[in-house]
C-alpha cells in the first residue's frame, strides 16, 4: 500500500471512528479540515452548508478568522458568489485559480486576498436527493489549480462529508420526532420533562400553565380530523405568539403545557393566562369551514421548597380539572383548598362508577300530584346510590360525579334502563298515570345518540314514549355551541316523548329560550315557591309564568311545595300541579308502587295535564 492510500485510509477511519462515537458535526467537520490540510501544505479547508433557501452557513473552517465565516454566514448562493455559493448554484465544481481578477470574486475579493488566499476550488457535497448540502474548499496561497494529490484528498474528504452530514440529518431527523409533535412543531410531552427539570435545577422561579382544548373531539367528528388539526396547530402558534419567552408543549392530543419563566407570583402567573387565552381567540378557517376556537387554562408556580416536577404537574393539572368543570374556556389557579375539592371529587366519581359496575345505582321517584285532588299524575325519576352497607345517598351527596362525561353517560344509561324495567312493572299492574321526568344533561345530548338509546331501552321494554318526560335546564339550551340540541329536542318530541324545562326562572332569558326551543312542561323554580307567601314579586312571577304557560299551551309544574298554604295560593293563581316534601318524598320503585295504587290519577279524561 502507498503512503498516499495508507493516508487516505487512515483519514477515513478518523472520521468515521468519530462519527460512530457520537461526536458533533462542527467536531467531526473540523477534524476532516485539519487532516486535509495537513496532508495537502499550504491549504486551507472550508465546508459551508447550503440552509434552506440556498443561504451558506459555515460548519468548518478551523484555519480562518471569525471574520471570514461572519461575513460568509447568511450570504445567498448564487451565480457569482466565489467559489462555494457558485459551486452550490451550479451543483458542480467550480476552480477560481486568481481570486483577485476573476469575476465569480469581484464582489468577495476583499474577504480573501488580505488572508492571503490567492485561488480556491470548491466541489459540491451532494444530497440523497441529488441537491447540494454543502461545500467543500480548498484555499490555496497561490495563483494555481490542485494537484493530483489535492484532487484524491478532496474526492475522499466530499465522500466523508456526505457520510457525515448524512449521519447528522438522520440524527436531527430521529431526535425530532422524539422530543417534538410533528403535527405541531412544540416539544412533546417527553421533551417537557426534560424541560421542566432543567427548569427546576436552575433554581428560577417559573409558573406552569396546562390547557385543554375545548369541543376538540365535535370538531373532529363534524367537520373532519383536517379541521382538528389545523385547530391544534393554530392553538400552538397563538399561544407562542402571546410571549416568545413562553414554551409551549402538546402533551396529548388536546392537551398543551405552558412553562412560563420568571414567574414569581400568581397575579402575574394568571395575567399571562389571560394573554394566552385572548390570544386564541379568532376564527380558523380550516377545511371549508369557520371555527371559533376555545381553551380552558389551569396553573400553579413552582415552590422549590415543597415541590418537584410530579408535585408541579399535579397541582397544575387539579386546577385544570377543576376550571373544566366550573370555568370553561377561562383560568382556575391551584390553591390549596382546591387539592381537597379534587381529591374528594375524584374518589366521588370512583365510588360511583364502582356503584354502576356493581349495579347499585337506581331511581327513586317523587309524585308530581293535581293539587285540587292529590291525585298522582306523575312522577319525577332521580338517581340514589345504593352504598356497600345497604344505605342510600342522595344525588346531592355525589353530584360532583356528574361532572365526568363518561360516568355521566353511564349513569344515564343505567337509570333509563332501570325506569323502563319499572314503568313496564306499573303498565303490567294496571296503574293508570302519566309519565316518568328522566333528566338528561348537556353531555347525554352532545353524545349524539340521545334518541337512539331511548327508542332501544323503552322499546326493549315495550313502553310507548309516551309515557316519558326529558327534564332539561337552560344550561343543556345554551350548552351546545350549535343547533344540534334544538334539532335533537325537536325529534324527540316528533317521537312522542315531553320535554319540560326544568329549574325555570333560575337561569338566563327564560323566556327566550321558550321561542327558541319548544317545551311542553314548565316547573318552577323552587326558590319562586318558597317566598310565595311571604313576597309579593314572587307571587307576581309565579302568576306571570302560569298565564304565559297558558297561553302557550304549555303545562307547569311547582317544585318544592311544602305547605298547604303554598298550594291554596298556587290554586289562587291558577297553578294545577305541584310537587314536593307535602305530597312525597323520593322513594323506592315498590314504595312508589304502593303509592300510584293508592293515589293514582284515575280519570282517563285527565290524560294531558301534564
Amino acid at each position: 500500500m502507498s503512503v498516499l492510500s495508507a493516508s487516505l485510509l487512515h483519514l477515513q477511519t478518523e472520521v468515521l471512528e468519530t462519527i460512530a462515537r457520537g461526536e458533533s458535526l462542527a467536531s467531526t467537520l473540523g477534524l476532516l479540515c485539519r487532516r486535509a490540510e495537513a496532508m495537502a501544505p499550504g491549504t486551507t479547508c472550508t465546508i459551508l452548508a447550503i440552509e434552506a433557501p440556498g443561504i451558506l452557513h459555515t460548519l468548518a473552517s478551523p484555519s480562518l478568522p471569525a471574520s471570514f465565516s461572519k461575513a460568509i454566514n447568511g450570504l445567498p448562493i448564487g451565480p457569482k458568489v466565489g467559489s462555494c455559493g457558485t459551486a452550490a448554484w451550479r451543483n458542480e465544481p467550480v476552480l477560481v485559480t486568481d481570486i483577485e481578477h476573476d469575476p465569480l470574486w469581484e464582489d468577495y475579493k476583499a474577504l480573501a486576498i488580505p488572508l492571503g488566499l490567492k485561488a480556491c476550488w470548491s466541489t459540491p457535497i451532494p444530497n440523497r436527493d441529488g441537491g447540494v448540502a454543502a461545500t467543500f474548499a480548498f484555499y490555496f496561497k497561490e495563483a494555481r489549480g490542485p494537484t493530483e494529490l489535492e484532487r484524491l484528498i478532496v474526492q475522499t474528504s466530499v465522500h466523508l462529508c456526505s457520510i457525515a452530514i448524512e449521519h447528522a440529518d438522520a440524527q436531527a431527523t430521529n431526535h425530532r420526532l422524539a422530543y417534538f409533535d410533528t403535527l405541531t412543531g412544540v416539544p412533546n410531552r417527553l421533551h417537557f420533562n426534560g424541560l421542566l427539570q432543567q427548569q427546576i435545577a436552575s433554581g428560577t422561579p417559573f409558573g406552569l400553565l396546562l390547557t385543554d382544548i375545548d369541543q376538540l373531539k365535535i370538531v373532529n367528528d363534524t367537520m373532519g380530523h383536517a379541521a382538528g388539526d389545523a385547530v391544534i396547530r393554530t392553538i400552538a402558534e397563538r399561544i407562542h405568539a402571546s410571549d416568545p419567552a413562553l414554551t409551549a408543549c402538546r402533551l396529548a392530543g388536546d392537551e398543551f403545557a405552558v412553562i412560563v419563566p420568571a414567574c414569581t407570583s400568581a397575579s402575574a402567573l394568571e395575567a399571562t393566562a389571560g394573554k394566552v387565552l385572548s390570544t386564541v381567540n379568532g376564527l380558523i378557517l380550516a377545511a371549508g369551514h369557520s371555527i371559533e376556537p376555545h381553551i380552558t387554562m389551569g396553573g400553579a408556580l413552582f415552590d422549590a421548597a415543597t415541590q418537584d416536577a410530579d408535585t408541579l404537574c399535579q397541582n397544575a393539572d387539579f386546577a385544570l380539572y377543576h376550571a373544566k368543570a366550573t370555568n370553561r374556556g377561562g383560568y382556575v389557579p391551584f390553591t390549596r383548598e382546591l387539592r381537597t375539592a379534587i381529591v374528594n371529587r375524584i374518589n366521588v366519581v370512583r365510588d360511583v362508577g364502582q356503584a354502576i359496575a356493581d349495579e347499585r345505582m337506581l331511581p327513586y321517584y317523587q309524585p308530581i300530584v293535581r293539587l285540587d285532588t292529590r291525585e298522582i299524575v306523575g312522577l319525577e325519576a332521580l338517581a340514589r346510590m345504593r352504598r356497600p352497607d345497604g344505605s342510600i345517598a342522595s344525588a346531592a351527596e355525589f353530584h360532583e360525579a356528574f361532572s365526568d362525561p363518561r360516568i355521566a353517560y353511564q349513569l344515564t344509561g343505567q337509570m333509563l334502563t332501570q325506569i323502563a324495567k319499572d314503568i313496564r312493572l306499573w303498565l303490567d299492574a294496571g296503574i293508570d298515570f302519566q309519565h316518568v321526568g328522566i333528566n338528561v344533561t348537556t353531555g347525554d345530548f352532545e353524545r349524539g345518540d340521545l334518541e337512539e338509546r331511548l327508542v332501544h331501552i323503552f322499546g326493549a321494554m315495550g313502553v310507548p314514549l309516551r309515557h316519558v318526560l326529558l327534564e332539561v335546564n337552560e344550561a343543556v339550551f345554551v350548552g351546545g355551541s350549535d343547533n344540534r340540541i334544538p334539532k335533537s329536542v325537536d325529534a324527540l318530541r316528533k317521537r312522542g316523548l315531553l320535554v319540560a324545562l326544568d329549574d325555570f326562572g333560575t337561569g338566563f332569558a327564560s323566556l327566550t329560550h321558550l321561542l327558541s326551543f319548544p317545551v311542553d312542561v314548565i316547573k318552577i323554580d323552587k326558590s319562586f315557591v318558597d317566598r310565595l307567601t311571604t313576597s309579593a314579586p314572587s307571587s307576581v312571577i309565579v302568576g306571570a309564568i302560569l298565564d304565559i304557560a297558558r297561553k302557550l299551551d304549555m303545562r307547569v309544574v311547582a317544585e318544592g311545595v311544602e305547605t298547604d298554604e303554598q298550594v291554596e295560593k298556587l290554586r289562587q293563581l291558577g297553578g294545577i300541579l305541584g310537587q314536593g316534601y307535602l305530597f312525597g318524598r323520593p322513594c323506592s320503585e315498590a314504595e312508589t308502587t304502593l303509592l300510584l295504587q293508592k293515589f293514582a290519577q284515575k280519570s282517563p279524561s285527565a290524560q294531558r295535564t301534564a
